[in-house]
């Protein structure tokens, strides 16, 4: 039950949250050295449950708190500021990956000083067959977020949100599909590898990373249409769902990028 305020604040009591996700991501990523020094698997995977199990338990006392209406107005912009700041070190992570592309790309020399250039080593991928089609179908999705969420703000319409969110999440899982069946036909019958050279690196960090974007959005638009169908979402108090909005929309204009940088413009170099 929500309960009257008389200031536009919340105060947090004192919480677990920041300790355990303090030690999961320590115990996680000593565990990936150990896994990548070929020691130990296990202790990652500890560290992995741990995030997990954080993300869960935080972000349901997030969504308690604005059941009770702890999410004043100020508190709704402050949440938004910080999800603002979060997509902006995502999109700072992706520029790394686009920066280790195109330096390769275009100037792939062997060593610092003196050294002989070497030709681009890029192996294209017909961009107007499947990846155009995985384009289209990450549009599409963005388009019935845009739907659900227009739905929600200008008509209160509860039936076409959860509509709108139910094909954007379908979307979602058919470019999952299609992306795993490109790299299965790249690997098994292109002869592609993980890091035989620093295309196959950079292409498969780039869009493998991406493609696990798209698996949190599509189970962050899950958790909305769960939401949704159980009641929850106003025209007034949605950011939740539109958190998910803006992570969606982020997703699609990342893959523009790499359909252009990766796929078209790559393709004529080879």
């Amino acid at each position: 039950m929500a309960h009257a305020k008389n200031h536009d604040f919340h105060i947090l009591p004192p919480s677990i949250w920041p300790l355990v996700a303090s030690v999961g991501a320590f115990v996680m990523l000593f565990g990936a050295v150990l896994w990548m020094q070929d020691i130990t698997s296990a202790m990652f995977w500890v560290g992995f449950a741990l995030v997990l199990y954080t993300m869960f338990g935080w972000w349901r006392e997030v969504v308690i708190e604005s059941r009770q209406g702890d999410h004043t107005k100020v508190v709704r912009i402050g949440l938004r500021y910080g999800f603002i700041l979060f997509v902006m070190s995502e999109v700072m992570f992706f520029f790394a990956w686009f920066w280790s592309f195109f330096k390769h790309a275009i100037y792939p020399m062997e060593g610092y000083v003196g050294a002989e250039y070497v030709a681009p080593a890029i192996h294209a991928v017909d961009p107007f067959h499947l990846p155009l089609i995985n384009t289209l179908v990450l549009l599409l999705s963005g388009c019935a977020v845009t739907w659900a969420h227009h739905a929600l703000v200008h008509n209160n319409d509860r039936k076409a949100l959860i509509q709108g969110l139910s094909i954007g999440i379908a979307l979602g899982v058919l470019f999952t599909f299609l992306q795993g069946y490109e790299y299965a036909e790249l690997i098994l019958h292109e002869g592609w590898e993980f890091g035989g050279d620093e295309f196959y690196s950079n292409f498969f960090m780039a869009t493998g990373f991406h493609g696990f974007h798209v698996i949190i959005g599509t189970i962050f638009l899950t958790v909305c249409l769960i939401r949704a169908m159980n009641g929850e979402f106003t025209p007034e108090q949605h950011v939740g769902f539109e958190a998910a909005a803006w992570y969606w929309h982020f997703v699609d204009v990342v893959w523009l990028f790499l359909f252009v940088a990766v796929y078209i413009w790559g393709a004529p170099v080879h």
